[in-house]
């Protein structure tokens, strides 16, 4: 099974391959990154491992027993016993219960390992398999939103 591995500098080649392979298919789905993202990589990367620094974000990778990134799943804006949930699988890594799992194992590092006592998240009502994971994770929607121009739910998990 993949672990849960928070994000350090050594997961840079394996995390943009990750990125580039799966550019499209997340395209489908959510905004895309845009090409300065991939021009800047290493740049990103470094503002990312010093937010995560602060303690105010948490940023995983679901990686195989290869090393290979399957998935990202990231906890955000963690503040007043809150954070905000974002997570993408691979495509070749769809319909296996991966992100489930990975779900399942970063609420309860948010609660064991972050202090913190509830996870928020948004997803596009037309998002059937991201609704799906956050209902079989114990997430209970609480609004409507929109969400990059799109009809939404904004939900919520205690931890």
């Amino acid at each position: 099974m993949p672990e849960l591995q928070l994000l350090r500098l050594d997961h840079a080649p394996a995390l943009l391959r990750f990125e580039r392979e799966n550019r499209a298919y997340f395209a489908a789905s959510i905004p895309d990154r845009g090409d300065d993202y991939f021009a800047h990589f290493d740049a990103r990367l470094g503002a990312l491992l010093a937010e995560q620094e602060t303690g105010t974000c948490f940023f995983h990778l679901v990686v195989d027993a290869d090393g290979e990134i399957l998935g990202r799943v990231n906890l955000v804006d963690a503040e007043g016993g809150s954070a905000e949930l974002g997570y993408r699988v691979a495509e070749r890594a769809t319909g296996q219960g991966l992100a489930t799992a990975s779900v399942r194992q970063a609420c309860a590092l948010a609660s064991t390992a972050y202090g913190l006592t509830e996870v928020h998240a948004r997803v596009t009502l037309d998002n059937a398999g991201s609704r799906a994971v956050l209902a079989r994770t114990g997430f209970t929607p609480v609004g409507g939103i929109q969400l990059n121009g799109r009809p939404g739910l904004r939900l919520i998990r205690q931890v």
